[in-house]
């Protein structure tokens, strides 16, 4: 039962939700109309039909009626549901009382026509035309009652008169005189019903009037706008107003035509069926919406063929489809598309759409992108999600380039289809860079060395492509500072240039500079470095703290720490310190002077020194070089910045378990690099006992690194005990 309930619930408010998009279409259809009435010219025509002046003496009264008109619809479109639900009941019960007294209409017609005043029972004809009419007045009046929620059906039972009169064997003359009576009777009780009803409007508006200054003052306009933007559903309102309007253009069409249409025929009818569709802001801003919709049905498509349910755990807000909406609006707003005629309309609106298709495909590219390369730098062997991602990319990689040779055969070149061009060629390059990193990703997972200089190739594939679109969005720029200057200069058109010279070359000037700049300074501090001897990492004895690998050739930072120079150098992107002491890596000229960390007087080795600064309570960086890898939430590279741990493991996240990143030797128990003390007999009393107490202390320290991590210490602990 309890199941039930909550079933009829959700029902319910399904209902609702339709009913509340669904009754305030028709107030956007009368704007529709409204806007499209040239009221003069249709004073006009009847002046020159009728040849008198009376309609042309009414003209302003006309003209006020038109804006009384636009201001009801504005008022419909914006009553709350339940008042609209009540006002459409209304409005069914006037068109069922004048179905009503049609049906007596017609049987009073037809009476008169037979010419019969006998009883109505002895003519099967007659008995046949009463009976149909008294059905459908018995239906009439119990509708008019259930709607109205009233017992009192006699109030909708006037146009009953004339049958009543029939069967009382009046005569047929006088069905005429009792059918009028019956109109105005009806027409009267409409006539108190509203005047009864007279202050209800003005009660409403000074209700919602209230309301919205209240709104106003505690929350602000921006509160109301959105408030009003989600109780009248405004993406799915206009998007089914243009739909009908589309389905009735479509009707249209084919109710006047027989023959069939040929393949050609129907193209040209959808392009212009849709600039039929947009010839007033109200069926513009309705095309633009439902682009949104359908640009949003495809990049969820995208994302679920690509990850399935998981792909709706995380949206991301930039792939809703309202960049490919207000794409279509602005371009359509700046190139005046509803002031055109519809074959001029449809030319353009098919330049606007490919404009669109491409930022569809590329909103695509964006998905795909990042999954593809996380699929190529892992260990998941799953063949099904591997094909998906590439297969999608290889659509991604054909059809811009088959649209844009669509392009080129059917439509003149001139620059905008260049740039539609530059756009898809653009997309393509930019699958064929991704789909050339993932091999590499591929290429490393199976080789048994990592691949060096894997990062500056995909920071030169990814720079070639920034390159190329910096390039056309500048064209883009020229072209329209050109026309602004030399054609007609308009304020929109100026915004949108200013708007895309800022966001699409400015700013991406920008990132592109400071992404140089910081890859150049990376670069001159690694070169600054000195490079580890063999003999340093034999006796280093460990694997580089980043990507975890063993290190054939490392880098040695002033505070004594090896890495892989190609590792160092993307943690550098994100930080100028060393990964596991935090210490500032600085120049060779700023580290003159320094002295390292030295323990009785001389530099000691590096466990020692590390050891005598746990005793002196500086714990700033790890135990040793990797055998502390399991404490990267307290001090390794892991307590940064998601996007510097990424741009870290880029190259190197592969070699290891994708799950805990360690290196294959931790998870056999064991850490190539051990923590190694002199043999106590080498030392004097005195450093015996300093030693002691350093062991002592590390010792602790390594327990209480074992109960803080538990079960990821347990297999890693032996090393660390002392003798």
């Amino acid at each position: 039962m309890a199941g039930l309930r909550v079933i009829m619930s959700v029902v319910r408010e399904k209902l609702e939700a339709v009913l509340n998009v669904a009754l305030r279409v028709p107030s956007i259809m009368v704007l529709e109309m409204l806007y499209r009435w040239d009221v003069s010219s249709f004073l006009q025509q009847i002046q020159a039909r009728n040849n008198n002046n009376l309609l042309f003496q009414y003209k302003y009264l006309a003209l006020n009626l038109h804006y009384v008109g636009y201001i009801i619809s504005l008022v419909l479109l914006t009553l709350p549901r339940q008042h609209l639900v009540q006002l459409y009941l209304y409005v069914l019960t006037a068109l069922l009382l004048c179905a009503g007294h049609q049906i007596s209409r017609d049987f009073v017609r037809s009476e008169i026509e037979f010419g019969h005043d006998g009883p109505v029972y002895e003519e099967p004809l007659s008995l046949n035309r009463f009976t149909t009419a008294l059905i459908g007045q018995l239906v009439v009046c119990t509708l008019c009652s259930f709607v109205m929620k009233t017992k009192q059906i006699w109030l909708f039972s006037a146009h009953l008169l004339p049958l009543l009169a029939r069967f009382c064997m009046v005569p047929v003359e006088m069905l005429v005189i009792i059918n009028k009576f019956a109109m105005i009777f009806t027409g009267l009780e409409v006539l108190y019903f509203l005047a009864s009803n007279l202050l209800v409007p003005y009660k409403l508006a000074k209700s919602a009037y209230r309301e919205l200054v209240q709104v106003v003052e505690v929350y602000g306009l921006l509160a109301l706008g959105m408030s009003l933007w989600n109780q009248l559903v405004v993406p799915v309102l206009f998007m089914v107003f243009w739909l009908v309007l589309f389905a009735l253009q479509i009707y249209s069409y084919f109710s006047t035509r027989d023959h069939p249409t040929s393949r050609e025929r129907l193209l040209f009818l959808f392009l212009t069926s849709i600039a039929e569709c947009c010839s007033t802001p109200y069926s513009l801003l309705g095309l633009m919406f439902t682009v949104s919709f359908i640009t949003l049905g495809v990049l969820t498509l995208c994302k679920f063929y690509l990850q399935g349910y998981g792909a709706f755990m995380n949206d991301n807000l930039m792939h809703r489809g309202m960049t490919e909406g207000i794409t279509l609006l602005i371009l359509a707003v700046q190139t005046g598309l509803i002031e055109l005629q519809v074959v001029h309309r449809a030319f353009l609106l098919s330049i606007i759409l490919f404009i669109v298709v491409a930022s569809i495909l590329q909103s695509m590219l964006e998905i795909a992108d990042p999954i593809v390369l996380a699929l190529g730098a892992s260990r998941n062997k799953s063949l099904w999600k591997h094909f998906r991602a590439v297969s999608l990319c290889l659509f991604l990689l054909v059809f811009p380039a088959y649209m844009a040779y669509m392009i080129s055969q059917f439509f003149q070149m001139d620059f905008w289809l260049l740039i539609i061009i530059s756009s898809s060629v653009l997309t393509s390059l930019q699958v064929l860079g991704t789909l050339f990193i993932y091999i590499l990703f591929m290429v490393e997972e199976f080789s048994k060395e990592p691949m060096e200089n894997l990062d500056d190739v995909i920071y030169y594939v990814n720079g070639t492509y920034r390159l190329l679109e910096f390039l056309v969005a500048l064209c883009v720029v020229a072209y329209g500072v050109a026309e602004t200057i030399l054609g007609e200069w308009t304020w929109m058109g100026s915004s949108i240039i200013f708007v895309h010279s800022y966001f699409n070359v400015w700013l991406r000037a920008q990132l592109g500079w400071k992404s140089f700049l910081l890859r150049r300074d990376a670069a001159n501090k690694i070169n600054s470095l000195p490079t580890a001897t063999k003999e340093q990492l034999e006796e280093h004895n460990d694997i580089c703290s980043i990507c975890y690998q063993d290190m054939h050739s490392a880098v040695i930072t002033p505070c004594s720490h090896f890495f892989h120079s190609a590792c160092l150098k993307k943690w550098l992107y994100v930080q100028e310190t060393c990964p596991l002491c935090h210490q500032q890596l600085k120049s060779p000229v700023q580290q003159v002077g320094a002295t390292p960390v030295q323990g009785t007087g001389e530099q000691l080795p590096h466990n020692e020194r590390r050891a005598e600064q746990e005793l002196a309570g500086q714990k700033d960086g790890p135990l040793g070089n990797a055998s502390d890898l399991g404490r990267g939430s307290e001090d390794g590279p892991g307590e940064h910045n998601a996007d510097g741990q990424t741009a870290l493991n880029t190259d190197c996240s592969s070699r290891g378990d994708p799950g805990t990143g360690q290196h294959p030797s931790a998870q056999n128990g064991t850490i190539a690099g051990k923590v190694e003390f002199p043999h106590p007999a080498e030392l004097s009393e005195d450093e015996d006992q300093q030693l002691s107490l350093i062991q002592e202390s590390f010792n602790k320290h390594c327990m209480e690194v074992s109960s803080a991590h538990g079960s990821e210490l347990n297999e890693a602990e032996s090393p660390h005990n002392l003798p």
